[in-house]
């Protein structure tokens, strides 16, 4: 049998309101890890789909062609602890970027295997609480 090696792709949705809050999701684990929607893309599947689908899983939102592609992706390298879960040929994921634009704050159904809780927050603060680098850039984007 064959291991099923997870593709080295993912996406970001960077989801805000028009009052400049954005959401951010604390990670089951490791704790303490604070991030926007992120998740692996399956293989076969198109940035915009694994985008519409994480949202939805992670948050019980639905982008319902509100999403905003970026059109950027950033690379990085794929952190040791994570590599058994990739081929071993595999060193970097390529992160590609999205926003979602709400009127106004939603309530948020977490997946409880994946967050512990959520908060919105100044995007400013936001970045501060993101863990990720690539994270922390996307938001400071959206008031630069």
């Amino acid at each position: 049998m064959t291991k099923s090696y997870k593709r080295p792709e993912s996406i970001l949705v960077v989801v805000y309101t028009a009052g400049g809050e954005a959401l951010m999701l604390n990670r089951t684990k490791p704790t303490g890890f604070w991030q926007s929607v992120t998740g692996s893309m399956r293989w076969g599947e198109t940035a915009r789909h694994a985008a519409e689908r994480e949202l939805y899983e992670e948050t019980g939102l639905r982008g319902q062609g509100r999403l905003i592609d970026c059109r950027l992706t950033v690379e990085f390298p794929i952190l040791p602890e994570w590599r058994p879960r990739y081929a071993p040929t595999a060193r970097y994921n390529r992160e590609h970027h999205f926003l979602l634009r709400l009127p106004f704050r939603r309530l948020i159904k977490l997946s409880p295997t994946e967050h512990t809780e959520y908060r919105w927050v100044p995007i400013l603060e936001a970045a501060k609480m993101a863990t990720s680098w690539t994270n922390r850039d996307a938001l400071l984007k959206l008031i630069q």
